[in-house]
Parts: structure tokens; C-alpha cells; sequence
């Protein structure tokens, strides 16, 4: 009997990207959760297997020989999926490469240029007492990912997927775009907004959305408690 993948998660846009593709690939796995706002990825156990104190992060109890294997950073995590389930990941080298090019434009680009947008416009206005300290953060990263939305517009006027049939780079993408957190209108780019629609109607992919939506609380909201999660989460607090 197949044994379960332990998936080290919470649910955010990387987490996702994992519970997305576990759920499209049909590979069983168990959800652990990693409770990102009270601090439990700086646990030691967890960096054991997440060096960089950060999910998701999976344990495959059979790896590729025979013996467990921990991986850390979604991307990693999304290409050996595809490799173990033979799915969602060309074999030839250049469909391969088309995946590839794509997955690394969202693990260096989109991912990193959305976060911040996310910080400036939803955690800093809660942290900084004098707005105008963040009005440059807003609006440098605003525009950034406004121009990452038009890249993938671009690609998307004469497809349906990012790099061929649906794939990894689909599953790493789509829960990244996130317009109403992002200052973006999807009106504004067509292509994407139907990518965003076809994708998003596929059950695996609501169901990896789904996973977990009952833990996570608001890092936005108001009191001691939320300012005190924001506080370990962006490493204002020693631990």
C-alpha cells in the first residue's frame, strides 16, 4: 500500500500550488499543518526538513529509492511531483523547457513581486503608524506585478494554457493572481481573466484551494493577537 506524502502547509498562495498539484496529480498525501503565524515553522523539527524555515515543504516516505525524501521550495517540490506522478511535467526537453522557463518566471518574479505587493498594501498599513513610509512600497510593486499580469495577458491571447497542455506552470501561477489583493482589475486583461476562470473550474484545483481554509486566520485583522502573528511572521520578533 501506498503510504501518504506528509504535506507541511498552510494555506497560502505557495501552499497551494502544492495542495493543487497533489490533488491533480491523484497522489494520496497528509495535510501537516504549519501554523505560520504563531511561529511553528521556526520549530526545530520543521527545519530539519525545511532548511529555510519556510512552507511548504513534503515528505515522500518513498522516495526514489525506496527511502523517505524531504523537499523544501514549491518549485522543487512541483518538478519532482511531476516527475514521481509522470503527469502535469513533459518528458521531452523542450516541452520540458517551456514548463521550466515558466515555473521560474513565478518563483523569482511573480511570486516575490506579488508578496511584497501583498505586504505593503495589506500588512504594512497595520505596522507603520506614518503611511507615507509604505506610499513608495505600494506603489513600486502595484506597478510591478500590474506588469507581470500583462506579461501573462500576453501569453495568454492565443492559449489556453501557460506552456502547452495544462502543467506545473499552470498550478504554480494561478494562485498567485490575486487581483483583489493586488490592486489589479482582471477587466484589464482578458486573457488572463479566462486563463483565471478555466483554471480555476478544474475540481482539483478547488479542491487544493480549499484545503486548510478553516485554519488560516487574518494577519490584517485588528488587537494584540494579530499584531503579535505579524510580528513572528516578518521576523520583528526573535524566536
Amino acid at each position: 500500500m501506498t503510504r501518504p506524502i506528509e504535506l507541511w502547509y498552510w494555506p497560502t498562495p505557495n501552499g497551494w500550488k502544492i495542495s493543487i498539484a497533489l490533488e491533480e496529480m491523484g497522489l494520496p498525501y497528509e495535510m501537516k499543518p504549519v501554523n505560520i503565524g504563531v511561529g511553528e515553522q521556526f520549530d526545530p523539527a520543521f527545519q530539519v526538513i525545511s532548511a529555510n524555515r519556510r512552507m511548504p515543504a513534503i515528505i515522500d516516505p518513498e522516495g526514489p529509492d525506496g527511502r523517505p525524501l524531504s523537499i523544501f521550495e514549491s518549485g522543487a517540490i512541483l518538478q519532482y511531483l511531476g516527475v514521481k506522478s509522470g503527469r502535469f511535467y513533459p518528458q521531452d526537453p523542450r516541452g520540458k523547457a517551456e514548463v521550466d522557463q515558466w515555473l521560474f518566471w513565478q518563483v523569482g518574479g511573480l511570486g516575490p513581486m506579488a508578496g511584497q505587493t501583498h505586504h505593503f498594501r495589506q500588512y504594512a498599513p497595520a505596522m507603520v503608524k506614518d503611511q507615507r513610509q509604505i506610499a513608495y512600497g505600494v506603489r513600486r510593486y502595484t506597478d510591478e506585478t500590474h506588469r507581470l499580469y500583462g506579461v501573462l495577458d500576453r501569453r495568454l491571447a492565443d492559449r489556453e494554457f501557460i506552456a502547452g497542455d495544462y502543467s506545473i506552470a499552470d498550478m504554480a501561477i494561478w494562485p498567485w493572481i490575486l487581483p483583489a489583493l493586488q490592486g489589479q482589475s482582471l477587466e484589464e486583461f482578458p486573457g488572463l481573466k479566462a486563463w483565471m476562470n478555466r483554471v480555476g473550474e478544474r475540481p482539483a484545483v478547488r479542491a487544493g484551494r480549499a484545503l486548510g481554509e478553516d485554519l488560516r486566520r487574518s494577519l490584517t485583522a485588528s488587537g494584540s493577537a494579530a499584531e503579535e502573528a505579524r510580528k513572528v511572521l516578518f521576523g520583528q520578533r526573535a524566536l
